[in-house]
Formats: C-alpha cells, sequence, structure tokens
C-alpha cells in the first residue's frame, strides 16, 4: 500500500512541485521582498512576507500578503490536478508555502474581526491536512 493511498475512494493528494529557486533564496537569507519580485507566484515567498509583517506588527500587511500568497497557491494547486477539494498533505515540503498563507490568512483574519474568513480558512486547513494544522498552530 502507498503511503497516499486513500481507502475510501476520494482524491488523490496534491503534490505541488519545488518552488527551487525561491526556496533555495529565502534559505540563502535573501529578503522576502525581492524574491516575492522575482518569483511573485510562489507562495512560500508570499508566506515568508505576511509571517514578516505579523512579526513587525503589521496586520493589515499581513493579511493582504497571506491573501496573495493563498490565491497564487490555489492557483498552483489547480494546474498540478486538484479539483477543489482533497489532501494536500504538510509532510510533501512543497505544499508548505499555501498552507503557511492559508494559516496566515486566518490569523490575520481573525486579528481584524474577519470571523467568518478565519473561520473558513481554519475549516480548509484542516481539510487540506489536520497535520498542518497542528504545525502551524504553536
Amino acid at each position: 500500500m502507498s503511503l497516499h493511498e486513500n481507502l475510501l475512494g476520494g482524491p488523490p493528494p496534491t503534490l505541488l512541485p519545488d518552488d527551487v529557486d525561491a526556496r533555495v533564496e529565502l534559505e540563502g537569507g535573501a529578503d522576502a521582498y525581492d524574491v516575492a519580485r522575482r518569483h511573485p507566484t510562489s507562495s512560500l515567498a508570499w508566506a515568508a512576507l505576511a509571517d514578516a509583517a505579523w512579526t513587525d506588527g503589521r496586520v493589515m500587511e499581513s493579511y493582504a500578503f497571506a491573501r496573495v500568497g493563498y490565491h497564487r497557491g490555489l492557483d498552483a494547486l489547480r494546474r498540478n490536478g486538484w479539483k477543489g477539494f482533497g489532501p494536500v498533505p504538510w509532510s510533501h515540503e512543497p505544499n508548505r508555502g499555501f498552507l503557511r498563507c492559508l494559516a496566515d490568512l486566518q490569523r490575520a483574519a481573525a486579528a481584524i474581526n474577519e470571523a467568518d474568513e478565519a473561520e473558513r480558512c481554519a475549516t480548509f486547513l484542516d481539510d487540506c491536512d489536520p497535520e498542518a494544522t497542528a504545525a502551524l498552530s504553536g
């Protein structure tokens, strides 16, 4: 049996391709603004921007960065076979940029009292992978 086999017959997990250039630049200490400018489709870069803005207390900027990364991630998921539902595993590292943006969007939405959106994001994240919810809630 494969690690990703779904015994209930649901859709297979969506596994995004590695965002090598953005990942290597961020790991190398490049400025997230510059990485996002060079790789505007990278959810990973937008997640880095959202996290940095949050850390600096810039909640609205964090919200905006997370929203862009979330939508870029939805585009990437669809390009890779996702039909609007099904697992997006946290264990597959290239999925983490999108999942981080989703969690960042939930956090920022809650902070600006956008309760419905925060709840939708929390549910969506858990539907993607409960492991992501656990990993990102701490």
